[in-house]
């Protein structure tokens, strides 16, 4: 029996925030080209929307016409706060219905920046944690004061309610949440895609060593993390790095200290370390099969890297 693909809705509200709706968009766009599988969709409340820069949508379909089903993302972006505030925007009740409806049906139903109002109208965010943009924290209390506003969080999930701060904030969210699905090598390769090297978690005192040690333009030294990062089963002696970036082994070792803060092998190290956790979720794999994995020659020398 054929499994139809995941769907990823976008809204197209008034007055949308270019980078609220293309950013997490472009996340899902990248994760499709490594194989992700998901039908990505956008659907308005109102005809041809424009954004706040100006530039406008035509044949946006109406967002009745969505068939989404339990398990699926539903995206309100964040729009101009003028709009939000205002009395147009408070109106959309029907609207506000058929998203508190997803959710009933367990669709995942996200915001990014102030499209929390939205969610906050639906009654989604009584008793929830959640969070917008640092401007509207604030006023989203006021507004919904049954809500748990958190100040200082990139993004926030509580059961199928996903919100997420401003702007930017929405592709650490959709990563986030692309993390959820898939695992965390995934998302590396999906954020080495969008040149972004340096991921912020949930709370941002989270790490994730497939995209720390990442802030820096060197691209040399991101082909030697990528190969790295592909190959923990092999040798990785510094002299083959440094033969495959034609660099001498001194000069590597230099180099890579500077741009990332580690070793060569301190950061193979935390990759190993990271894939083997990973791999121990699977208990049909013995720690002799998950050493191998990770480049060891024995359990023994993994148990003992690990601890």
């Amino acid at each position: 029996m054929q499994v139809d693909p995941m769907k990823l809705a976008f809204i197209v509200p008034s007055t949308v925030e270019l980078l609220d709706l293309s950013g997490p968009v472009q996340v899902f766009v990248e994760a499709q080209f490594h194989g992700f599988k998901a039908d990505i969709e956008f659907y308005s409340y109102l005809s041809d929307p424009m954004s706040t820069a100006g530039i406008g949508f035509a044949n946006v379909r109406g967002y009745r016409e969505a068939e989404l089903n339990e398990g699926d993302f539903l995206f309100v972006p964040g729009m101009s706060n003028d709009y939000v505030i205002g009395e147009e925007f408070k109106e959309e009740r029907v609207f506000f219905r058929w998203l508190r409806e997803n959710a009933d049906r367990k669709v995942n139903v996200c915001s990014i920046c102030n499209g929390a109002f939205a969610l906050g109208e639906a009654g989604l965010l009584d008793y929830r944690e959640c969070t917008t943009h640092w401007r509207r924290v604030e006023s989203l209390q006021q507004r919904f004061p049954k809500a748990k506003v958190l100040t200082d969080v990139m993004y926030a999930k509580s059961d199928n309610i996903y919100s997420s701060a401003g702007i930017s904030a929405g592709i650490d969210l959709a990563l986030g949440i692309l993390e959820e699905m898939k695992d965390p090598r995934f998302v590396h390769k999906v954020a080495r895609g969008l040149v972004v090297y340096h991921r912020r978690q949930q709370s941002h005192s989270q790490q994730s060593v497939y995209l720390d040690y990442r802030n820096h333009i060197n691209p040399k030294i991101h082909e030697v993390q990528d190969y790295m990062v592909e190959n923990l089963a092999a040798e990785n002696s510094i002299e083959t790095l440094a033969s495959m970036v034609a660099m001498s082994p001194r000069n590597l070792s230099r180099v890579f200290k500077e741009e990332t803060g580690s070793t060569i092998v301190e950061y193979l190290t935390r990759l190993r370390q990271e894939h083997a956790r990973t791999l121990l979720n699977n208990p049909s794999y013995t720690m002799e099969y998950i050493a191998a994995q990770c480049g060891y020659k024995t359990a023994r020398q993994l148990q003992r890297i690990l601890k």
